[in-house]
């Protein structure tokens, strides 16, 4: 089998110099595209793994920045950077759309085809896209259960599907709540999987999480949900030998 190929791409977005990581699958032709938004600490090498076996699965993958480059460990500096952007959809929306074009501009990528997936902050910025009107084609999020402004949700053309821990005190009972009812007000193809007794970043691998309350790894579960997102992406933007 032919080897992926991958690269960071630098582009303008919120004031930063963002440093993406592109994933390309084996061959010439276009494929369908995926966004991989990384949690609040910004991007890592959880999400380029995410993003190379995308790729290895035959999209063009490429997981976006948010924070200049950098990876925010200490979580009071994540929580300065990520709770003011998380109550700005238009910032967020803004950080998309930059990851976005980039992804379209990319010569692999059919412009037609693309999903977004994210996890915590990067799976909020990927629902603010689907708010905004953005023509994707499915919407896959863990441990990110935004509410977006009133009516906005109806801008959504494709499918979401949401994974959460039972236990995840961010992601509490009243917020699974308030996402379902503004998910299912707005005629959305919603799905939304509670993973018992999962925690907050549930799908992170334990490499500086565990110190943090109500935050932890669990294995299995962590697998389920990216068995889930797979069989989103599957149904939603099947890869074939010649994009339509």
């Amino acid at each position: 089998m032919a080897a992926i190929t991958t690269r960071t791409v630098a582009y303008p977005a919120d004031g930063l110099t963002m440093a993406g990581h592109l994933a390309l699958p084996a061959g010439t032709g276009r494929r369908p595209a995926v966004l991989v938004g990384p949690e609040g600490m910004g991007l890592s090498d959880v999400e380029r793994r995410r993003a190379d076996a995308l790729a290895e699965s035959g999209y063009v993958a490429l997981a976006f920045d948010l924070h200049g480059g950098r990876y925010l460990s200490a979580p009071e500096e994540m929580l300065a950077r990520c709770t003011p952007l998380l109550a700005e959809p238009d910032r967020m929306r803004g950080i998309g759309r930059a990851a976005l074009d980039v992804l379209r501009a990319e010569p692999r990528a059919d412009p037609d085809r693309i999903a977004a997936i994210g996890y915590g902050t990067g799976g909020a910025v990927a629902l603010e896209l689907g708010r905004g009107g953005v023509g994707l084609r499915a919407i896959g999020t863990v441990n990110a259960l935004t509410t977006g402004r009133p009516g906005e949700a109806a801008r959504i053309r494709c499918p979401v599907w949401a994974g959460v821990g039972s236990q995840d005190p961010i992601m509490s009972a009243e917020q699974r709540a308030a996402f379902a009812a503004e998910m299912q007000a707005a005629g959305v193809d919603w799905r939304l999987v509670v993973y018992g007794g999962a925690l907050h970043a549930f799908h992170h691998p334990p490499v500086d999480h565990d110190a943090v309350p109500g935050v932890g790894h669990h294995p299995l579960h962590a697998r389920r949900a990216w068995r889930d997102i797979v069989d989103l992406l599957t149904e939603c933007l099947p890869v074939t030998d010649v994009c339509l």
